[in-house]
């Protein structure tokens, strides 16, 4: 599933190329991706620039110049990619928005994601319920380990929990808590200070670096991309199980934690 990294970045490119240009048309393949029926969906649409786009969590907010919202989530699978009628992908779309230079807007993989047509109030209320952002200036040092200190549990299972923080799933929760030197499994009551310290620069290290690396997604957001999915080969545990660990050379294992799966490194993570 894309995760804050992954969407800053299609955040990042998207608003070079399709901000303040008219939508000239719009192809529901999927009408259960969509919050209208697709006839009012399209309508609403048709002529409309998107003006910006913010990031919140793991959803991306399209506004529009009428005020209105486009919100998206691609849940597990989702991808997005922009391209001419000539240059699309070859799998399958739920969505195309067409705009105004010629590019389309490929949204792939929404099976569980969605692209919902929200009033301001409406889309602020649909995400109300979404912990702070990691990457926020108003987040420092202090109100991080505030936040944690009062969680009990795996730190694993903390970390992915939107309400607590947001915009982090599987991959970056693993990377995270490598970064910090701590298992995903270390119970949160059991951290210390210094854990906690080191696990808010941690978040912030990871984070950072893997937005400016473009994240782990495996197809480029255009064919010119040379960015998207320069982290794959960054990642420390995520997905390597049975290799060696770069920091202490132990073999890195998978286990289980609240029905995710979880890569560590036995040799250089502690357990709390």
């Amino acid at each position: 599933m894309p995760e804050l990294p992954e969407m800053d970045n299609y955040r990042i490119q998207l608003s070079n190329y399709v901000l303040d240009l008219p939508i000239t048309n719009i192809v529901i393949n999927r009408e259960k991706s969509v919050n209208l029926e697709p006839d009012a969906f399209i309508d609403s649409l048709l002529g409309r620039q998107i003006i910006f786009i913010e990031r919140r969590g793991k959803h991306l907010l399209f506004h529009l110049d009428n005020g209105r919202r486009l919100v998206l989530h691609l849940m597990l699978g989702g991808l997005l990619y922009l391209g001419s009628s000539d240059d699309r992908p070859d799998r399958n779309t739920q969505i195309e928005v067409s705009f105004g230079n010629g590019l389309v807007l490929y949204f792939i993989g929404l099976r569980l994601g969605y692209l919902h047509l929200r009033t301001a109030k409406e889309a602020e209320e649909q995400l109300s319920d979404l912990g702070p952002e990691l990457l926020d200036r108003r987040m420092n040092e202090e109100k991080f380990i505030t936040i944690f200190r009062k969680r009990r549990g795996s730190l694993k299972t903390a970390l992915v929990n939107q309400e607590i923080v947001a915009g982090i799933g599987n991959c970056y929760a693993d990377e995270i808590s490598f970064a910090a030197g701590l298992r995903p499994s270390a119970k949160l009551q059991n951290l210390t200070e210094d854990d906690l310290s080191r696990l808010y620069q941690a978040t912030r290290d990871v984070l950072i670096h893997a937005t400016d690396a473009g994240g782990y997604m495996e197809l480029p957001l255009t064919k010119d991309d040379q960015l998207t999915g320069g982290f794959n080969e960054l990642c420390q545990v995520y997905d390597r199980e049975g290799e060696k660990c770069n920091r202490c050379g132990d073999e890195i294992v998978k286990t289980e934690i609240s029905g995710k799966k979880a890569f560590y490194s036995p040799g250089c993570q502690h357990e709390r």
